[in-house]
């Protein structure tokens, strides 16, 4: 494992899923990491909303009052208001996109700027999603915002760099999370993901906080502005028929 002792960290979507199981690893590997999320009952190190900026900027000097500095910024939070084009609702659209995106660019803009300030340089990690290259039928607002994020990712990785600041995405596929545990019913829908998936079955959290925290490591000095995929092969194959659930 890598050892971070020394840096400080920032993981939004902290509590639960992709970005507890960051965290974890980060702990294990000696950073002091800044929590920050939404859910006031799971979380109680710090409550942010990544959708607002005075938040987001609150979080960074959080870490950087309590911690000396910062080094990297893990950008998680995110979540989908289901709903066709046609007929799913305006404002869910818009709640989407600026969650998965806006959030993506504050968590940039405010962890980066923090980052610059101590001179040393660092990382920014993304977590984007396969439905940046895959759609989603009824997620047209999340697939487009996650699209979002790996060309952010990319445009951040060119401006940034010239600070020392490194900006990966990672691109996870099935992950069983609290989010996606709708999906884990044993109905047609679930099979149907096994049946796609090469590796036949969905990720568990630990799975990505791996590659994520790797991207943020020495390990990856040299990579910047990539999207690494981590779907179990699904990619290459294709996307189950979920129109049943949206639609229900």
């Amino acid at each position: 494992m890598t050892d971070f002792t020394g840096k400080v960290a920032l993981v939004t979507g902290a509590a639960s899923g992709i970005g507890a199981a960051i965290t974890a690893r980060l702990h294990a590997a000696g950073a002091s990491v800044l929590l920050a999320d939404v859910d006031a009952e799971r979380l109680r190190t710090a409550v942010a909303d990544v959708t607002r900026a005075g938040d987001v900027e609150a979080a960074c000097a959080a870490a950087v009052e309590e911690f000396g500095g910062l080094d990297l910024v893990f950008n998680v939070a995110g979540a989908a208001r289901l709903g066709t084009v046609l007929d799913g609702g305006e404002d869910d659209w818009r709640a989407t996109v600026d969650l998965v995106l806006g959030g993506t660019y504050l968590g940039i803009r405010y962890g980066g700027r923090a980052i610059r300030a101590t001179g040393r340089g660092g990382a920014i990690v993304n977590v984007s999603s396969l439905n940046a290259h895959v759609p989603l039928y009824g997620g047209s607002s999340y697939a487009a915002g996650k699209a979002g994020v790996e060309m952010l990712t990319k445009n951040a990785a060119l401006e940034l760099a010239r600070h020392g600041i490194r900006v990966n995405a990672v691109l996870p596929g099935l992950v069983r999370t609290p989010l996606t545990a709708g999906w884990f019913d044993g109905g047609p829908i679930e099979r149907d993901f096994a049946a796609r998936i090469l590796a036949g079955r969905p990720a568990e959290p630990d799975e990505l906080a791996g590659p994520a925290v790797f991207l943020a490591g020495p390990d990856a000095s040299y990579v910047n502005g990539t999207s690494l995929v981590v779907d179990g092969g699904w990619e290459i194959t294709n996307y189950p028929d979920i129109s049943a659930a949206v639609e229900a």
